[in-house]
C-alpha cells in the first residue's frame, strides 16, 4: 500500500511517534527532559510553536504549528538527535522509532480542540494520573504548576488562553464520547486535496449522494447537517436544494441550539 503523502504546509499538525516494537523510548524523567530540550532547540531553528504535548514512556504526542513548510526537517532533527542521545546513554544500537512519525494536518477548530482533550487525557487512560494537569510531562501540567518550567517553544500555546476560560479544566477532563473518538478517527483518515498550493478536504460524497434520502423534512435536515460536516458551504447546499441560504442557516442554528 502506498504511503499517504506528507503534508508540510504551514498550520497545525498532530504528531505521533512511538518506540520500535512499542518499546520504551523514555526510561526515566531525565530522558523526557532531554527530549523537550531537543524539541525546543529545533523549534528555534525552524520557527515552530508547540501548542500541546504528552510524553508517555513508549510514545509521544505533539500539537505543533508550522510557520513554513518544514515539518520533515523539524521532525528529522528531533527524532535523530534524541535517538543518538538515547542509544549512547543506554549503550544500544539500531532504530529507536517505529518507522516514520505519523502526522495529521488540522483544518478546523473542532478538530483542534478535540485534540487538546485527547492528548491531555493520555496519562489518565494509562492510569498514571487521575485527572488532567497532574502528569508532569504534559503541557497543561507546566502551565498549572509554577514549579515546573514551561518549555520556551510553547510560549504562545493556545492552552494559555484557554485556561483563562471558566470551566475549561473540567471540560478538558471529560472523557471523549464514542462519537468524538470516531470523529478523530475520521479526521485522521480523511483525504486532503492539494490544488494550487491550497489544502481542501476531499468530500466523502457528492451533494447528489447526500440528498438521496427518504422523503421528509427531518431526513432532509439531517442530510443538510451531514453535508456541512463533509465540507460543503451553506450557499452550495442552498443552491443544490433551490432554497435560500437563510433557510439553510436557520436549520443549522436549530440543530446546534
Amino acid at each position: 500500500m502506498p504511503r499517504r503523502p506528507r503534508i508540510d504546509f504551514a498550520g497545525f499538525h498532530h504528531i505521533v511517534n512511538r518506540g520500535v516494537d512499542r518499546g520504551d523510548v523514555f526510561r526515566e524523567k531525565k530522558d523526557k527532559e532531554q527530549f523537550l530540550k531537543i524539541v525546543c532547540k529545533a523549534c528555534k531553528i525552524y520557527k515552530i510553536n508547540v501548542h500541546d504535548y504528552c510524553l508517555m514512556d513508549n510514545h509521544y504526542h505533539m500539537l505543533i504549528e508550522l510557520t513554513s513548510e518544514n515539518l520533515s526537517l523539524f521532525m528529522r532533527q528531533v527524532n535523530s538527535n534524541y535517538a543518538i542521545y538515547f542509544n549512547k546513554k543506554y549503550n544500544r544500537s539500531g532504530h529507536l522509532w517505529q518507522g516514520r512519525f505519523k502526522s495529521y494536518y488540522i483544518l478546523d477548530e473542532q478538530y483542534l480542540f478535540t485534540l487538546y482533550r485527547y492528548i491531555e487525557q493520555n496519562p489518565i487512560k494509562a492510569k498514571i494520573a487521575q485527572t488532567v494537569g497532574k502528569y508532569e510531562f504534559t503541557l497543561i501540567a507546566t502551565l498549572l504548576n509554577p514549579k515546573l518550567s514551561v518549555i520556551e517553544c510553547a510560549e504562545h500555546s493556545q492552552l494559555k488562553t484557554l485556561l483563562k476560560e471558566e470551566g475549561i479544566l473540567e471540560h478538558l477532563a471529560l472523557d471523549l464520547t464514542t462519537d468524538e473518538t470516531e470523529y478523530l478517527k475520521k479526521e485522521q483518515t480523511r483525504k486532503i486535496e492539494i490544488k494550487e498550493h491550497e489544502l481542501k478536504l476531499q468530500k466523502s460524497k457528492t451533494l447528489q449522494e447526500h440528498f438521496e434520502v427518504e422523503a421528509g423534512k427531518d431526513a432532509r435536515n439531517i442530510a443538510i447537517i451531514n453535508a456541512i460536516d463533509d465540507g460543503y458551504t451553506q450557499a452550495s447546499i442552498a443552491k443544490h436544494l433551490d432554497v435560500s441560504t437563510s433557510a439553510i442557516s436557520k436549520i443549522v442554528k436549530k440543530f446546534n441550539a
